[in-house]
């Protein structure tokens, strides 16, 4: 059985995807920048560009139902960077494509607004797709 969820709890929901969206922009283009295969380059590049998508779309949707934006960035960025190796960075921010995925899961049949539920499902499917296309990079 699930409930639909309140306006806070959507408002925190969707601050916590803007953080971990920020951090994945950041560390796409971090690593966009250090990459010298123009494969990765361009995965990152696309990837950079999706998230930086994302966090307007939340910001939007934040003031639309009238949320206050956090200005946090996630813990994933700093992680992320903390790890050398090219291909290993994008695996670890590919887990953390899959915890969006998975916490847009849970979240969106809860989600009564039709508009919010619209952006979200597209967040959702945007993100599978990034996880099978950054998987390509690390062959």
């Amino acid at each position: 059985m699930s409930f639909i969820a309140g306006k806070a709890e959507v408002i925190e929901f969707l601050n916590e995807l803007l953080e971990a969206e920020r951090a994945g922009a950041r560390v796409a283009l971090d690593t966009e920048r250090e990459a010298t295969e123009p494969a990765m380059i361009e995965v990152m590049q696309g990837l950079q560009r999706d998230e930086a998508r994302w966090c307007i779309m939340l910001l939007r949707q934040i003031e639309r139902i009238g949320g206050e934006t956090s200005p946090h960035v996630g813990s994933l960025h700093a992680k992320a960077m903390a790890i050398d190796d090219l291909k290993a960075r994008i695996a670890f921010l590919n887990r953390g494509q899959g915890w969006v995925v998975r916490k847009l899961r849970e979240m969106i049949p809860r989600v009564d607004d039709q508009t919010l539920y619209t952006d979200l499902a597209h967040m959702l499917s945007s993100h599978v797709a990034n996880i099978t296309i950054a998987n390509s990079a690390l062959v």
